[in-house]
């Protein structure tokens, strides 16, 4: 599949705060309530079912597939239409990430790739994606889905692709936050009851003032 061809036109996000984003964005959410989760991905997701994209949501223990299919439900009209014609997948981080007992970073790339490849071979418009490390509870684990976050970013160029990823704080301390954030290119936080865009440079000055 040739990727080379309109990757600088934009599809909408579907989140207020960041508006249109290009294709090959690689953002990411940090997360302390099940709420949080919906008020970002609920409207992301509805955004690109419109727009005729396929979806790919990996979720968690956290926030599991049935909470997610309800939270789909309740907030996206029409939402058995989209399962019906298969442009929608949900998946358990666990079983999607750790097939075959562990981490395999090309091969999650791969299927990756796979899915977008297959994605626009159907005709849809594009790719969007929003997955979960929340399985992760080792340092070994941590720094295999940074290597892994770290090459996604060559991986999409190209690709009519957003992917998303999303981290619960409670499983981040300040190193985890600066990989997080160094590895995507914006990330969305709560602060105060309001979302605000984060980026390293952001950080840099917050820390600095």
């Amino acid at each position: 599949m040739d990727r080379s061809v309109g990757t600088t036109k934009k599809t909408k996000s579907g989140i207020t705060l960041i508006g249109d984003l290009p294709w090959g964005t690689y953002f990411c959410q940090f997360y302390s309530t099940k709420k949080d989760l919906v008020d970002i991905l609920i409207p992301y997701f509805r955004a690109g079912l419109e727009n005729n994209e396929f979806c790919v949501w990996v979720t968690s223990d956290f926030f599991t597939t049935d909470e997610a299919l309800c939270a789909m439900m309740e907030g996206i009209p029409a939402f058995h239409q989209c399962l019906d014609k298969r442009q929608i997948e949900i998946h358990p981080s666990r079983e999607f990430y750790l097939k075959g007992g562990s981490f395999d970073l090309q091969k999650t790339l791969d299927m990756w790739m796979e899915k977008h490849d297959e994605a626009l071979s159907r005709g849809f418009a594009g790719m969007r994606v929003s997955g979960n490390p929340y399985w992760i509870d080792s340092k070994k684990d941590w720094n295999d889905f940074a290597c892994y976050e770290a090459a996604i970013n060559d991986v999409i160029v190209g690709a009519k692709l957003l992917v998303l990823c999303t981290y619960s704080l409670e499983k981040c301390g300040v190193v985890e936050i600066l990989d997080v954030i160094k590895n995507h290119e914006f990330a969305l936080a709560m602060n105060h009851g309001t979302w605000q865009v984060v980026t390293m440079p952001a950080l840099a000055h917050s820390r600095n003032s």
